[in-house]
């Protein structure tokens, strides 16, 4: 679901302090419910690989469309992206962000920085400087979710004007194909027992493997019952 800009320019998040110059594009609530540390799986989730394949059609006929014009004008070359036609935000970033956050490989995107509650990346072409901004945010039920903030720094007419172009795409179809993969694959990755809200994790530690009752030997066969000569006997030797 898309959300007003004010929900993420409200939030205390960092991200405000880094990239001032950075206008919020798009803000989207993320159907993820888990515990207070799940960011990190929710990366893992934006970042398997799969999409844009297992989106429809129509998204996947745009994907390659974007590709193929990109290529042909050249927006995508690396003398336009990060560290050659603008600087990486990570010249920005205080020490205590410096750390480069694990997980998954985000490309074309570059991971920035990362905290409890926030995971940025960056990217950049010929038209645009943009920002990924993933929140973990309280649900208002005790529990956690996500959120999605989209902020860019066109360049020029051109940016300017080609995220004008895109934008009806971007709303109606692509990112939409985009986040319901995403909630699917959290549902897929949290079967078999999500945690109660507010509890650190959705997963809770595997059971330990159920231990077998030690069964009660079995009876061994029984002794041959001694002749009428060796009974007397034995009552013989008892009787001395």
């Amino acid at each position: 679901m898309r959300l007003p800009d004010a929900v993420h320019t409200s939030s205390p998040w960092r991200i405000h302090a880094i990239a001032p110059d950075f206008a919020v594009e798009d803000v989207w609530a993320l159907a993820t419910p888990g515990g207070t540390d799940e960011l990190p799986r929710l990366v893992e989730a934006m970042f398997d690989g799969r999409f844009p394949d297992d989106a429809p059609m129509v998204v996947r006929a745009l994907w390659t469309a974007r590709e193929r014009i990109g290529a042909a004008l050249g927006w995508d070359r690396p003398d336009d992206g990060l560290g050659a036609r603008v600087p990486s935000l990570r010249e920005r970033l205080p020490a205590d962000l410096r750390p480069r956050p694990g997980g998954p490989d985000p490309a074309p995107f570059t991971p920035l920085y990362a905290t409890d509650d926030e995971w940025v990346a960056e990217i950049a072409n010929r038209t645009v400087h943009a920002v990924l901004h993933l929140g973990w945010v309280p649900d208002g039920d005790g529990g956690h979710t996500g959120r999605m903030a989209v902020l860019v720094r066109p360049n020029g007419r051109l940016g300017a004007a080609y995220m004008a172009a895109i934008a009806p795409f971007r709303h109606l179809l692509v990112y939409p194909a985009m986040l319901r993969g995403i909630e699917r694959r959290w549902r897929a990755a949290g079967a078999g027992g999500l945690a109660a809200p507010g509890t650190r994790s959705v997963v809770g530690p595997r059971p330990e493997p159920r231990r077998s009752e030690p069964r009660p030997a079995e009876p061994g066969p029984a002794e041959p019952r001694p002749s009428a000569a060796r009974r007397s006997e034995l009552r013989r030797s008892a009787a001395r």
